[in-house]
């Protein structure tokens, strides 16, 4: 007998693996491998999920209005420009499922998230990366990667795991320097903790073209990331193309209730974002001191790299997880020598310093 074959490619596509949550024999696990916020979820989002309980057996509403009227009152923007998914993860496969096919080629940054390239070639089409310069998205590189089978550039915006981002201005010359005919995808994930002046999100850029849309997310510092919730802001006519594409009712009742929420919690907002600003700066000054390279970040991690290389990183990951600290190795992304460290709690940072200046020393 003849087993069913999957299409050309899918078997070529190397599954992608989240950050760790457990280490063997360690019964106290601190996980900061996956870039969540150790202030957890707004309370008012935890009453309304918790309030949801004895309605699991109604189907959620397929146009997501609550939610989307929460995103367009919360940003300024048109609900009718709001586009919700299971996470960011589905929407950037609904934007390969609808523009990209086989013989397409999708653009994205050397250390860019790795669901660019599955999502790319589960349609068959082809990822091609774009060298980065000091670990930073470079639009030169970019824009020489577009050829005339381009059809996406994925851009993530500050990116992942490297916590740079580049200037509104340099958004701006990389969707110029585009054909009007190529979806520029701003993934903005880690927008909420930026608070340089000359960040863009790419909002203003939607809303004055039909060839580019914006990614967030609830995963990050609304804590959310259980509840797989994302959304697009993008123009009239890709939106009409991925309500042809999405599932009926993509988005589960909790995470829109909980989403809704969250976004009216200013104040839990407020306190996550002065958090993270604190133990950046503290932690990137402290492990700089004791010889680490830390590439300087605007994000909810540090991109921490070795100077004695993949051998020294080895040993740094296994004093970390002795005391249960997972952080998340990055040979997969081609930085071997390389840990990103997700911020925690004052008290969980403080371990990591302490196990690293061991590793340090020795």
């Amino acid at each position: 007998m003849t087993a069913p074959k999957p299409q050309p490619g899918i078997l070529d596509i190397a599954p992608y693996k989240g950050g760790e949550a457990a280490v063997p024999g360690v019964t106290k696990v601190h996980k900061l491998s996956s870039n969540e916020t150790p202030l957890g979820p707004s309370p008012k989002a935890m009453e309304v999920f918790k309030a949801m309980a004895g309605e699991l057996h109604r189907y959620p509403d397929g146009a997501v209005e609550q939610l989307r009227d929460a995103i367009a009152g919360h940003y300024g923007v048109p609900a009718d420009n709001i586009v919700c998914s299971n996470g960011s993860d589905e929407m950037i496969s609904l934007i390969c499922a609808a523009y990209v096919g086989p013989g397409d080629e999708v653009v994205y940054s050397q250390y860019g998230f790795m669901m660019y390239p599955i999502a790319t070639m589960a349609r068959g089409a082809t990822p091609v990366v774009a060298k980065e310069k000091d670990f930073t998205s470079d639009v030169d590189a970019l824009l020489a990667a577009v050829t005339p089978k381009t059809k996406v550039v994925f851009l993530t915006n500050p990116n992942n795991p490297t916590g740079t981002y580049i200037s509104a201005a340099e958004l701006r010359r990389l969707r110029e320097g585009l054909p009007d005919s190529v979806l520029l995808v701003v993934d903005a994930a880690y927008a909420e903790y930026v608070s340089r002046n000359d960040y863009s999100n790419g909002m203003e850029l939607v809303a004055s073209r039909d060839d580019t849309m914006m990614l967030r997310t609830f995963s990050k510092i609304y804590g959310l990331a259980a509840l797989r919730l994302g959304w697009a802001y993008a123009p009239a006519n890709v939106v009409s193309v991925l309500h042809r594409v999405r599932g009926p009712f993509n988005v589960n009742a909790a995470a829109q209730a909980a989403g809704a929420a969250a976004l009216k919690d200013t104040a839990w907002l407020d306190k996550a974002r002065a958090h993270n600003d604190a133990e950046l700066a503290r932690v990137t000054a402290a492990l700089t001191k004791i010889g680490i390279k830390v590439v300087p970040s605007v994000a909810n991690f540090l991109l921490m790299q070795f100077p004695k290389g993949g051998e020294q990183v080895k040993a740094a990951d296994a004093a970390l997880r002795q005391r249960g600290l997972i952080l998340r190795g990055m040979t997969g992304y081609g930085l071997p020598d390389c840990l990103r460290l997700s911020i925690g709690t004052v008290e969980e940072d403080d371990m990591v310093i302490a196990a690293l200046t061991d590793v340090m020393k020795a």
